[in-house]
């Protein structure tokens, strides 16, 4: 939580944190701003201090909602850092970062983050090293930076809008099913338009797109949407040309996010229309076991990845692979259990194999339980997922429920008998 974050940087030796970038879309500063229309901002932070945002005179009104002490870059004119730099650019923002650090009386280790265009950082990072030896820059790998552990546990109001986006999310997979089930289907199986003209998986995503948008959501990553052999591969996001087909199996893995870079859900369905091949019932039936035997075994203050070691156990029970039987596989289980969700699609906790001990199912955390299996050269993948948040009193609360049927009913097509199946 955002109160840990002088603890974290204790922990870390850190004088300070400096966080560029914009407040939208930029995890770490939207985290501490709460995001906004704030662009090219410098958040610094001295421990055991409020923040000071420095932004431009135009926004200074976006940049004073976050409530932190607000100064602006027009303390130091950029005609006059650009003469002293020569005409150079990174120079010269390096110029205006060291001015800024020496008013606020930042030395020492200092933590730094956000997101900005790299090249450009490093450029004005090579002159502000030279400039202010007083500074030890400080990089963290993103698995193990501050933010991501002050954001692995969740204040309550912050739930509140991860359980609104997964109200949106299966509002959106059920309108989805809905469509899908009521299409004309052809003598070839496959879904027909309104206009009688094939129905194709990029028209059912433009659809999708579209129900997001109306109920303020945004797919900014995408999301997956794959039918047949591409539903074996976990993260394809589907052939807009496929037509949509009875008897295949189709991975919904949608992801939406609110506006400006808010917060995530993350959410996957497996369907198949009309009917399902005997050995896609099967698989399916292997993945919904294994989801049912996690959930019930899930206990607070655990480990994340023992529960990849349990799922791996029960898929190779059933025969299949897993990254225990083969370190690469294409087939089979081949992803981690779960991850947290938040400002970023992945977060801590993680549960794959090299994953911390420290990354506990502790209470505040919000996370995804997501078995799969997959056969692209058997033309068929499965996954379930569904996030769950531990609630302070150590619940395991699922924050958006939807049903968990396979096979839809067509509702304007006739079922064949099993034996021509």
């Amino acid at each position: 939580m955002k109160s840990d974050i002088d603890v974290l940087m204790q922990k870390r030796n850190l004088s300070a944190i400096i966080v560029f970038g914009n407040a939208e879309h930029n995890p770490p500063m939207t985290y501490l701003t709460g995001g906004g229309h704030v662009t090219g901002a410098t958040l610094i932070k001295k421990i055991g201090s409020d923040p000071v945002l420095f932004c431009g005179g135009m926004e200074r009104d976006e940049a004073a909602k976050s409530n932190f002490k607000v100064r602006l870059y027009d303390e130091f004119p950029w005609i006059d850092l650009f003469k002293e730099a020569n005409g150079d650019t990174a120079k010269a923002n390096a110029i205006r970062l060291m001015k800024i650090c020496t008013a606020l009386g930042i030395a020492g280790r200092v933590g730094f983050y956000g997101f900005s265009d790299l090249s450009g950082a490093i450029a004005m990072f090579k002159h502000f090293q030279t400039m202010m030896s007083s500074i030890d820059l400080v990089g963290e790998p993103r698995e193990d930076s501050l933010f991501l552990y002050a954001m692995e546990t969740k204040e309550e109001n912050e739930v509140l809008r991860i359980r609104k986006m997964g109200k949106i999310t299966t509002e959106v997979v059920g309108l989805t099913a809905d469509y899908l089930t009521n299409c004309q289907v052809s003598s070839d199986e496959c879904l027909l338009k309104e206009d009688g003209s094939h129905l194709k998986l990029g028209d059912v995503k433009s659809k999708i797109n579209l129900w997001l948008a109306e109920r303020g959501a945004v797919p900014s990553e995408g999301f997956i949407f794959s039918i047949g052999r591409d539903s074996g591969v976990p993260h394809s996001q589907g052939n807009p040309d496929d037509l949509m087909r009875l008897g295949q199996t189709i991975v919904f893995d949608i992801y939406p996010q609110e506006p400006g870079g808010g917060f995530f859900y993350d959410f996957t369905r497996t369907w198949s229309l009309g009917y399902a091949t005997p050995k896609a019932q099967e698989l399916y039936d292997h993945v919904l076991i294994a989801y049912n035997k996690i959930i019930a075994s899930l206990k607070i203050n655990t480990v994340f990845k023992e529960y990849q070691t349990m799922v791996c156990e029960i898929f190779e029970s059933f025969g299949h692979p897993t990254q225990r039987t083969d370190p690469a596989p294409l087939d089979g289980y081949i992803h981690s259990l779960g991850h947290g969700v938040g400002l970023n699609i992945h977060e801590r906790p993680f549960s794959g194999f090299t994953a911390s001990d420290d990354q506990i199912l502790k209470p505040g955390v919000v996370m995804t339980i997501e078995p799969g299996l997959y056969y692209p050269g058997q033309g068929m993948g499965v996954r379930i997922e569904d996030t769950y948040w531990i609630t302070p009193e150590g619940r395991i609360e699922l924050l958006a429920a939807y049903p968990y049927d396979f096979v839809l009913k067509m509702k304007k097509w006739t079922q064949r008998e099993p034996e021509s199946l």
